[in-house]
């Protein structure tokens, strides 16, 4: 998972060469549902949706339809490793939101410096390479960073008996046909080069389609808690491959930054021994929710 969601941002830098924003978003959705839906609708995890169509809507608007068009056109101007960076601080803004939310974890001092580690680290990622970034295209990736914090909220507040695979393949299949009447329009003249088609069709089946299976499959085996240690993970393949396969440039900015970004998500989300004990009976139930991904679904 580590590795499946740290290539989009390489994915998407080749992509937006030949795609515009919006035709990707409907060609990555609608290769994703192709392949997902007939899963959902045989194992009858579509029909549960119908009763709770507005969270799902208002899931599939914030967690897939305005963020990944927002990353396609930030990319049009960042480099995949800044993005997949910037991307990385969505722990922080967690943190920030079940402060002023409610939540019953206390913001401690190991938490508060955790989130100032964090923004300095996305602040020395900017301040460092000034130079080199658009600062409107950072503010759209942080937008989106604000966006996949809050879609797991309504998941897990709203969403929480609907089926897994249910919701992802209707989030896909929606996302999709929103965006039909303005990405069908948008989409290349000429078929595209062998190099964007083939990051198109890993996009749609192995970073969205492949990867929400794999990632309902892991919640399953290790529980949702240590199944987020991927976030650690996703910005450093971003990195490397940004830099290894698209010569993008290892900057002092980019090194600090993914140091205390990656410090700081840590010590703003660690939880404490005994909210982990409280949060097991939680952790549990949600597995026990998840479907069978085996060959009978």
């Amino acid at each position: 998972m580590g590795v499946i969601w740290g290539i989009p941002y390489l994915l998407i830098k080749i992509a937006v060469r030949e795609f515009t924003p919006a035709s990707l978003v409907l060609v990555r959705t609608g290769l994703g549902a192709l392949v997902l839906l007939p899963f959902a609708l045989r194992g009858d995890h579509i029909r549960p949706l119908i009763a709770s169509w507005r969270p799902l809507l208002a899931y599939t608007i914030i967690e897939i339809a305005v963020p990944w068009l927002l990353l396609n056109h930030a990319e049009l101007k960042l480099s995949s490793s800044v993005t997949g960076l910037l991307v990385a601080s969505v722990p922080l803004v967690g943190a920030l939101i079940s402060k002023f939310s409610g939540d019953h974890e206390r913001m401690d001092g190991r938490r508060v410096v955790g989130l100032l580690v964090g923004i300095a680290g996305v602040a020395a990622l900017v301040g460092l390479d000034l130079d080199q970034i658009d600062l409107l295209s950072v503010g759209l990736v942080l937008i989106v960073a604000v966006c996949y914090a809050v879609g797991p909220r309504i998941l897990s507040n709203q969403l929480r008996a609907a089926p897994p695979l249910g919701v992802v393949a209707a989030s896909l299949s929606i996302t999709a046909l929103i965006y039909l009447p303005f990405g069908v329009p948008q989409l290349p003249d000429e078929w595209p080069s062998a190099e964007v088609l083939a990051s198109v069709v890993t996009l749609a089946l192995v970073c969205t389609a492949l990867a929400f299976v794999v990632f309902l499959a892991l919640i399953a085996e290790v529980g949702p808690v240590r199944a987020t240690v991927i976030t650690y993970v996703n910005p450093a393949v971003a990195v490397f491959l940004g830099v290894t396969l698209l010569d993008e440039s290892f900057t002092l900015g980019t090194a600090v930054g993914f140091a205390l970004i990656l410090v700081g998500s840590f010590l703003a989300t660690r939880r404490t021994s005994q909210a982990a004990a409280d949060a097991t009976p939680v952790a549990a139930e949600a597995q026990a929710g998840l479907p069978r991904l085996d060959s009978n679904q």
